[in-house]
């Protein structure tokens, strides 16, 4: 008589179930893809069906070591492509051990997020050094895309030396345009959060609606949201920073002012220029408009009034977000919408200019920013607009982190140059909602005889922006060293004219993966020639694993392409 015990079953079945190898298949690869990848050897053993993580006790790094612990032993993942690597009957890997070296760093810009990861042959303990709670987080989802198939196998013979090659990698959502259920901040979050980026930049209110609930000032969201069900309580923006804070993501809030600010005319008409007038006059020419899109409204920094509210607002938000970036905006200041307004007309018959407005305005909020323990950001308008912009002197580097949409690298070397820290979020290669044509009605560029040039589809900064572009930009492109070190990172941007939660995540991925690996760990090869090329298959089978997760990514290729490497691409050059 024979008697088995529970692992030799389990060995029995890996033998009948799981193939030794495939005659067409891909080696497993992290994305984004690590500093440092040693695996000499490739091949894989068994994950022990009681697979443990060992980890110290931690408020946020607990919750993220038991997620990924259930998704590990749930998910059961299979590759587009069985993977080309040995598989060794051998004792089962049993236990990820993480050792932290300290726990107490919050998260914060520049923590420390590098991890080692080691998953030695022949034995049935793999090992997670960290610096910090958040490294851990990071090398946690390496581990997670090492695990495959159904029983599960996991990688070994390796060892992973990662760390960030840009400390700050983020998205922009706007939630004012549209709004976005909790759920699929979460969503966005959690994804972000397995494609190593680490900072959610909440563009929470602009002119079309003032979704935040704020105690001090109730009536901004009561009267200028889209409604009761299309708001954000304290409890919602509690449980999204919490959310955060167990997936190592950032929230930075962005309460945008003094322009985009029409949906606060609903709470406080008599502190808001230009609000609920039409944004672009029939007959008008574009340098008269009153907004650059419909919406209007700028907050008039000329009434006392108008600062009573702003702080109550900037002081809520900052008690609400822990973070200590406060975004302030101060992006496209129309010279119409300020001109329109009487107080503002007199100011500038006494030969003040707009310009002095806003000033008046930013000396009026920036200390007072400050004044919370918090850096402010600001996009590039503010020193760098053609017409209406502050002298710099006033926006201290050392208290002011800028972002830049236009111009390219010209306007990050612009800012970098006069000394600040930059997040770039350049329009011509990091904006998801480019491409989708123009969401004004009546449009008449739209009513042409065939063959006219359709130019940049409609959009005002198409074409559509491709994982590829995206993946080829370079942030730092053109700056010196000195100036390279000013740029922090950069983030993608979904503004929500056009989008909204059914489209959500074909929207933002792979296209925020394709930033995600490039900040992480750049586009080029350990010769210096660009990646992208290779990353295609990785970032198919990083695709397909991201659905089985729940993330509804769009496809970059047609399956036949991942099916038969390499017939996809291209040998010649393509003009």
């Amino acid at each position: 008589m024979c008697t088995y015990n529970f692992h030799n079953l389990f060995i029995l079945s890996l033998i009948f179930f799981l193939p030794l190898i495939s005659a067409v298949g891909s080696p497993i690869n992290i994305w984004p893809k690590p500093r440092s990848f040693t695996w000499t050897t490739p091949h894989a053993i068994p994950l022990s069906p009681s697979f443990t993580i060992n980890s110290p006790s931690h408020p946020y790094l607990t919750p993220s070591v038991n997620r990924y612990l259930r998704q590990i032993q749930t998910t059961q993942y299979n590759p587009l492509l069985t993977p080309l690597i040995n598989f060794t009957i051998s004792l089962p890997l049993q236990t990820l051990t993480i050792t932290v070296s300290d726990l107490t760093p919050p998260l914060s810009h520049g923590v420390n997020e590098s991890y080692t990861l080691t998953v030695p042959a022949n034995t049935t303990v793999a090992t997670l050094t960290v610096a910090t709670p958040w490294g851990a987080m990071r090398g946690l989802e390496s581990f997670s895309q090492l695990v495959w198939g159904n029983p599960a196998r996991v990688a070994t013979g390796l060892v992973v030396s990662d760390w960030p090659m840009f400390e700050h990698r983020g998205i922009v959502l706007d939630t004012s345009r549209n709004f976005y259920p909790v759920e699929d901040l979460l969503r966005l979050i959690g994804a972000m959060s397995a494609n190593k980026l680490n900072v959610f930049h909440w563009h929470i209110t602009d002119s079309q609606s003032f979704p935040l609930v704020l105690e001090s000032e109730p009536e901004l969201a009561g009267k200028g949201s889209y409604g009761p069900e299309m708001q954000y309580s304290a409890a919602d923006v509690k449980r999204v920073v919490e959310f955060g804070l167990e997936h190592g993501i950032r929230i930075v809030p962005e309460i945008d002012m003094p322009g985009h600010t029409g949906s606060w005319a609903e709470a406080y008409p008599d502190i808001v220029a230009c609000a609920n007038m039409f944004w672009w006059p029939a007959g008008a020419t574009w340098e008269d408009r009153l907004a650059s899109e419909p919406g209007t409204g700028h907050l008039n920094p000329l009434i006392p009034k108008t600062y009573d509210v702003v702080k109550n607002v900037i002081k809520e938000t900052t008690t609400l977000f822990p973070d200590s970036f406060y975004h302030a905006g101060a992006d496209e200041i129309v010279p119409g919408c300020w001109k329109a307004d009487a107080t503002i007309q007199n100011y500038l018959a006494g030969n003040g200019t707009l310009s002095q407005v806003l000033e008046i305005f930013i000396n009026n909020t920036h200390p007072h920013i400050v004044s919370l323990n918090r850096t402010a950001v600001y996009w590039e308008d503010v020193i760098l607009d053609a017409t209406i912009k502050v002298n710099p002197s006033i926006l201290s580097p050392e208290t002011t982190i800028m972002q830049t949409w236009n111009g390219g690298p010209d306007n990050t070397k612009r800012l970098v140059s006069a000394g600040y820290r930059t997040i770039v979020s350049s329009s011509d290669y990091y904006y998801l909602d480019c491409g989708h044509g123009d969401f004004t009605g009546n449009n008449s560029a739209y009513d042409q005889p065939p063959g006219f040039d359709q130019k940049q589809g409609g959009s005002w900064c198409g074409p559509f922006k491709s994982w590829q572009l995206i993946y080829n930009y370079d942030i730092t492109y053109g700056l010196n060293e000195t100036e390279a070190k000013l740029v922090l990172g950069g983030e993608v941007a979904l503004w929500s004219e056009q989008a909204d939660p059914t489209v959500l995540d074909s929207r933002v991925w792979p296209r925020a993966s394709a930033m995600g690996e490039v900040l992480w760990s750049g586009n080029r090869d350990e010769m210096g020639v660009k990646r992208s090329g290779e990353a295609t298959d990785r970032l198919n089978e990083w695709v397909h694993r991201m659905v089985s997760r729940g993330v509804k990514a769009e496809p970059i290729q047609p399956l036949w392409c991942v099916r038969n490497p390499g017939m996809c691409n291209t040998l010649n050059p393509v003009f």
